[in-house]
């Protein structure tokens, strides 16, 4: 019991001496993760061009039935070599249908109708597919729409060893021993100036957090939109403060936070 209370208390200090480190990031204050949905044209045209021209490397969530992703085959494979990292939004991006305000959702592709191994299937099916493209295995998740349940089932749960991280929807930032990697959450853009966007960043670095950006449309392209000027104002204060933030794909930032969480012996 004394054995117990003491290795409890250690893990305790340890997390939160480790947490209050102002470099606990890589050496940074903090990390800010670019995540970027759907797979859309604009991702390839208006996004990777100038994250390449920055040296700053973003996180693409791929659905593999939209056209922004059939049609541009070669560029993402391009854009993996590069080092942005292509990561897994399912092949038909199901979202649950059957509540007020998903109106749009298509029968074929509601969540609601979904059995839980015709989702899990599908989720396996997007990382063989993306390993085509880059030749991983290592691969986070976003869940389409933030839905995380197909009635009361978790189904991430039943695959969460072949991923490293999945993204959620919940507008926070975490400590770097805090973060639940089943849901980690994300700061979804639409419409906030470069000046708030850059407000978000300054709250990771007086909090040694981590920040995810979830972007849809960059200069058009979704109905979720942030204007390109106020996205690239985004970029350039993180190019400008590297030294005090850790700007990395998603899998980089989950991978580095897993291996170094307390360890309970």
């Amino acid at each position: 019991m004394k054995k117990t209370i003491l290795l409890s208390l250690f893990i305790f200090t340890y997390a939160l001496t480790f947490a209050q480190n102002p470099t606990v990031w890589n050496g940074k204050k903090c990390a800010v993760a670019l995540t970027y949905d759907d797979a859309l044209q604009v991702h390839l045209d208006n996004v990777i061009p100038v994250l390449d021209s920055l040296g700053l490397k973003g996180t693409f969530y791929l659905s593999g039935y939209f056209p922004g992703f059939a049609n541009n085959i070669s560029r993402w494979k391009s854009a993996a070599v590069n080092g942005h990292e292509l990561a897994n939004h399912t092949l038909f991006h199901p979202c649950t249908g059957n509540t007020p305000g998903r109106e749009w959702v298509k029968p074929s592709n509601d969540l609601s109708k979904y059995t839980v191994q015709r989702m899990t299937d599908e989720m396996k099916m997007t990382n063989i597919l993306l390993k085509t493209l880059d030749g991983k295995t290592a691969r986070t998740f976003a869940y389409p729409c933030g839905d995380t349940k197909i009635g009361d089932v978790d189904y991430y749960k039943l695959v969460e060893s072949d991923f490293v991280a999945a993204r959620g929807t919940k507008s926070e930032m975490k400590t770097i021993t805090e973060i639940n990697f089943n849901d980690v959450g994300s700061y979804a853009i639409n419409g906030q100036s470069g000046e708030q966007l850059i407000a978000l960043v300054k709250q990771a670095q007086a909090t040694n957090s981590v920040l995810v950006f979830l972007f849809h449309g960059v200069g058009g392209g979704h109905s979720l939109n942030v204007a390109l000027a106020e996205h690239n104002k985004l970029l350039q204060y993180l190019k400008q403060n590297v030294s005090d933030i850790w700007v990395a794909p998603f899998i980089e930032v989950a991978q580095y936070a897993k291996a170094h969480q307390p360890k309970q012996k």
